[in-house]
């Protein structure tokens, strides 16, 4: 049996309200440019808000849908890890839940894979004419400051390392994704750090993106365990 061209890999925790019109646009999409096969692997990551029972109507044969469930929460780079591993697609792509990233920007990321690289990551803070990026100036302010941290204590080249919209290579996401460590939000940074310390070929590419209420991450409340966290994977990676 051929792989599929492409697995869409979907971390959910408690996304009840904002997974199913995601998922509806996702599966209206895909087959208009990969009819010869795809696949939408979500992780329900230990949701308590009827996420679980919502996959499980969605995904009955012969949805294209596979679900794998944690019973317990794990964190967000727990979930994406489970998915990633468990897809089957030449081209891996793993996005947020919310949708906040349109789904029709794979074309983008998948034209720079096309063109070479190994993995592409959306951007928000790339510029380019013509994109709509409606996100709330505080929100803004914050996460422009934990990118400009990232870059300076991991030595990250990205402007945007936290966008959720990224596709990969199948072998090259398995091999970033088998040794990753971190299950919370800052698995973006351990995963592009591997990423430029093997060589690989990373396009950075400006992509839409509006603000969806409902997040579960404020990076103001975690502020205080962001430099510990960039400790720890700064020493993980030493001798990388």
């Amino acid at each position: 049996m051929c792989a599929p061209a492409l697995s869409v890999v979907l971390p959910a925790f408690n996304e009840a309200a904002r997974l199913p019109p995601f998922l509806d646009r996702v599966e209206a999409y895909l087959p208009t440019r990969f009819p010869g096969g795809w696949e939408v692997v979500v992780v329900d990551d230990g949701s308590r808000d009827g996420t679980g029972d919502y996959l499980a109507a969605r995904a009955l044969p012969p949805s294209p849908i596979r679900v794998c469930t944690h019973p317990a929460c794990r964190g967000k780079g727990a979930a994406v890890r489970t998915g990633m591993l468990a897809a089957a697609g030449q081209r891996l792509l793993f996005a947020d839940a919310d949708g906040a990233t349109p789904i029709e920007e794979a074309e983008s990321l998948l034209a720079a894979l096309d063109g070479g690289v190994d993995l592409a990551i959306g951007s928000r803070l790339v510029p380019a004419a013509g994109l709509n990026r409606r996100r709330d100036w505080k929100r803004q302010l914050t996460g422009a400051a934990f990118a400009w941290l990232a870059r300076n204590w991991l030595a990250i080249p990205y402007r945007d390392t936290q966008c959720g919209f990224k596709m990969f290579r199948r072998e090259v996401g398995r091999q970033l994704f088998q040794p990753l460590q971190e299950t919370g939000y800052l698995f973006d940074l351990e995963l592009l750090a591997r990423a430029q310390r093997a060589g690989y070929r990373v396009a950075e590419v400006p992509v839409n993106w509006s603000e969806v209420p409902g997040g579960h991450l404020c990076l103001l409340r975690e502020a205080y365990r962001i430099p510990a966290g960039l400790w720890r994977i700064r020493r993980r990676l030493r001798g990388l």
